[in-house]
């Protein structure tokens, strides 16, 4: 698939190195195609790392993807330059008049506080409602999907004795679903966070289907409204040498945080880490922008 994105973005580059089919906008105009329109709220510190494992993520289908970046005017960003916000992203209320095929909503480094204790809780909130109705299909992503669980369906969140960091096991649940349509009956996939979803509550609600679960992490892939709102609670999408970022840094933290689980060879830290999930987590964003974006999304939107 190609992405279209602005053509000085620095993550064009690095894709197009790592042989990532990525249009220009040139290119594009001379296509007499409608690419989808899928908007990315970014609330991950370093914005330029997210921005390279989303749009690896995007990039395995033959469809055209056109991608906007989303910031928060309600909280100012203290690891991303104010150059690169200014010249590749926009604000709610730029945008808000217009629809979208997709929308992806990332985690965001908030977890222990409570949801309306985070500084831009509201307009968060906004932009959730606002998805309802100018947006096909929305991706949550670990504390976004915490969010939209919680806003949408009423899902308590719970802060874990201790971190869960590394790669576990989950089973395919409900195989015919197409968002999981490929997957094997068992499949790996990274987390990284401090609190979970309510279990209990989300395998009791009526309006939510557990595709992917874990015995160790919980449900993994949870669906609602027929695909409108998805939720991974992990994260798919992450490079191999995301995890051993986030480690070395709480080591230098002085944390003490303990070894990713599953992550480095041998469960080494001086080892290389095992790339386990990379096939899966394409899958899924694949089938993600295929069935319930592209097949769903209409031509022209009113």
């Amino acid at each position: 698939m190609p992405i279209r994105i602005n053509n000085d973005l620095p993550a064009k580059k690095i894709l197009e190195d790592e042989n990532i089919f990525v249009m220009d906008m040139n290119r594009a105009m001379t296509q007499d195609i409608r690419p989808l329109k899928i908007i990315i709220m970014n609330l991950m510190p370093i914005k330029q790392d997210t921005e390279l494992d989303l749009l690896r993520s995007l990039s395995n289908t033959p469809l055209q993807v056109d991608v906007t970046f989303l910031r928060t005017r309600t909280h100012e960003s203290k690891n991303t330059s104010v150059t690169h916000l200014d010249t590749f992203y926009t604000y709610f209320d730029e945008i808000k008049d217009h629809k979208f095929d997709g929308m992806i909503i990332t985690g965001a480094p908030v977890e222990l506080n409570d949801f309306e204790d985070v500084d831009y809780w509201e307009e968060l909130v906004d932009i959730m409602e606002w998805s309802k109705t100018n947006v096909t299909s929305t991706l949550h992503i670990c504390w976004a999907a915490q969010a939209g669980l919680y806003y949408h369906h009423g899902i308590h969140k719970k802060i874990l004795p201790k971190k869960v960091s590394g790669v576990y096991e989950h089973r395919t649940l409900h195989k015919k679903t197409p968002l999981v349509r490929g997957f094997d009956d068992c499949f790996m996939a990274p987390h990284s966070r401090n609190t979970e979803a309510d279990r209990w509550e989300i395998r009791n609600h009526p309006d939510l289907t557990i595709l992917a679960d874990s015995d160790e992490v919980g449900p993994f892939l949870i669906m609602a409204e027929e695909g409108r709102k998805i939720y991974v609670v992990g994260h798919p999408e992450y490079d191999v040498m995301t995890l051993n970022k986030e480690y070395v840094r709480d080591v230098g933290r002085g944390l003490n945080p303990e070894i990713p689980e599953n992550y480095y060879e041998n469960n080494n830290p001086k080892n290389k880490p095992v790339k386990s999930w990379r096939c899966h987590g394409n899958t899924l964003y694949t089938n993600w922008l295929n069935y319930y974006v592209y097949q769903l999304t209409p031509y022209e939107w009113d």
